[in-house]
């Protein structure tokens, strides 16, 4: 296992390497990014919902929020229910942000699947099949 967790690593780092420039035209940091993606999946939040599912302060996930705010990335709002609580959900342009990153890392997948043999294309495809089934088996023993 040890092995395939290093060969993950080494091909998440070279691709980020691949998608530096591209990031870097982009309005937002890692952690601006994190939080759009984290209100992606799971929805309208409560600020300290989002807080702590990003691993962060309250102060830390609120200024990250202005921020977006700011951008137009994300809309905060008055829990109807209770007036005391903030929620917070991403807007159309922060969910089309996200798809922009997403794209670019699509992109530049389909350059290096151009580089690669059919025979290994297939190898690959199954891998990736192989982990996504683990994913959803993950995925459903956590809920």
């Amino acid at each position: 296992m040890a092995r395939a967790v290093a060969a993950s690593e080494l091909l998440q780092q070279r691709l980020m390497s691949l998608h530096a420039a591209e990031f870097t035209t982009l309005d937002i940091t890692m952690a601006q990014a994190k939080l759009l993606y984290v209100l992606v999946a799971s929805g309208e939040l409560t600020m300290s919902e989002t807080a702590r599912q990003l691993g962060v302060t309250l102060s830390t996930a609120s200024g990250a929020v202005e921020h977006l705010v700011g951008l137009g990335l994300v809309n905060r709002s008055e829990d109807p229910s209770n007036r005391r609580q903030v929620l917070v959900s991403v807007t159309d342009a922060g969910a089309e942000t996200l798809e922009q990153m997403r794209e670019m890392s699509t992109a530049h997948l389909r350059m290096l699947f151009d580089r690669v043999t059919d025979e290994d294309l297939a190898l690959i495809e199954r891998a990736t099949n192989i982990l996504a089934d683990a994913a959803s088996a993950a995925q459903r023993s956590v809920k």
